[in-house]
Parts: structure tokens; sequence; C-alpha cells
């Protein structure tokens, strides 16, 4: 039920993203999701691919630092209280949310949530004996 993000550490200047699209572009390599955040010194790109082995070597040989994180994709009702009804769940188990963002296309009716959690075994395991939907990786990648 874990999905592969991968993380690329970029300085924070001028026409490094767009390097990173680039190379993904010409590697045939197709974004499905994405999260930047940045501090001061550098940007921290996550990227849910179609390929995630293609991607990692093409940065790499260009020069990028490039980390995998097991994450995890769940749909989330489409309507006000739907990430609400999911969140109070992993609040009652005791379940921390490092980061989230949302995932580019809708499931059906339901909107797609990437979830870090600091323990992703519980997570799944509260989230499935809650009834919400936790999409498998080859799934997600080809959405």
């Amino acid at each position: 039920m874990r999905v592969e993000q991968i993380s690329v550490f970029l300085e924070n200047k001028a026409g490094r993203l767009s390097e990173v699209t680039r190379i993904l572009a010409e590697e045939g390599v197709n974004i499905r999701a994405l999260s930047l955040a940045d501090t001061s010194d550098f940007g921290i790109l996550r990227l849910i691919v179609n390929d995630n082995d293609r991607a990692k070597e093409a940065l790499k040989r260009h020069g990028f630092t490039v980390g995998k994180t097991d994450v995890v994709a769940v749909e989330v009702e489409d309507q006000p209280g739907g990430l609400h009804r999911i969140l109070s769940v992993l609040h009652k188990a005791n379940v921390n949310v490092e980061y989230m963002y949302a995932f580019v296309q809708q499931s059906g009716s339901n909107a797609v949530i990437i979830f870090r959690f600091d323990n992703l075994d519980e997570a799944v395991k509260v989230l499935k004996e809650n009834g919400v939907k936790v999409i498998e990786g080859e799934k997600l990648y080809a959405m």
C-alpha cells in the first residue's frame, strides 16, 4: 500500500526546477503529482512519477541529489469535511502526518491526497480499519 516518492534537492536559484522538468521530459517520465518546499538555501521537490527508476537515474546523471521516500495515497471524499474525517481518524489513533499534498487527478468522485506519516504501517492499518481507500502505487502511477 506504499507509494514511492522521489525527492530532489535543488539549489534555490532560477532555472533549477526547469532543468528537472526538462530532464524528465526528455526521458519520457510523466509527473503525476508534486510538492515543492523551500528554505533559504535549497528546495525539496517531491515527485510521484510514472517511472521512478528512470527518473532517479536521469536526475542523478545530471548531478542532482535524489532520495526515495514511501508515502501513502488516499482517496478523500470531495466534499466539505472529507479531509477532516480522515485526519480525525488518524488523530484518534495518534498517527502523525508529517506532510501531505494533493494529487492532480480525481479517482471517481473522490480527490486523492498523498500523505507522509511518522508510522506508515500503523497509518495504513488505521485507515483501512476505518473504511478509507488506500491506493496502490501501480494504480496511482498510471492515473
